[in-house]
């Protein structure tokens, strides 16, 4: 089982970044839709088979957030900018 509600995470993360699902979306290249339905559905987020494979060896699974610095975040901007050129 996965043990962290995703949807709550994902939500908080974005009122803390100041930004909409809308904006996420953008930020993504895709629809405020997907992202939602992205969002609500906890298996599509964490693998099904992955999660099955955990509680078959008796584990759940707890994600663990670690925000990026944001010189390196930068950093990973530029060179997918590079990278497009």
């Amino acid at each position: 089982m996965v043990k962290n509600n995703v949807e709550i995470d994902i939500k908080t993360m974005c009122i803390k970044a100041g930004i909409t699902q809308v904006q996420l979306a953008n930020r993504l290249g895709t629809t405020p839709a997907y992202v939602n339905r992205i969002i609500r559905q906890k298996e599509t987020v964490v693998n099904r088979t992955f999660t099955r494979l955990m509680e078959a060896l008796g584990y759940d699974i707890q994600i663990t957030y670690v925000e990026r610095d944001p010189d390196a975040l930068n950093d990973v901007e530029r060179k997918g900018k590079h990278a497009d050129d």
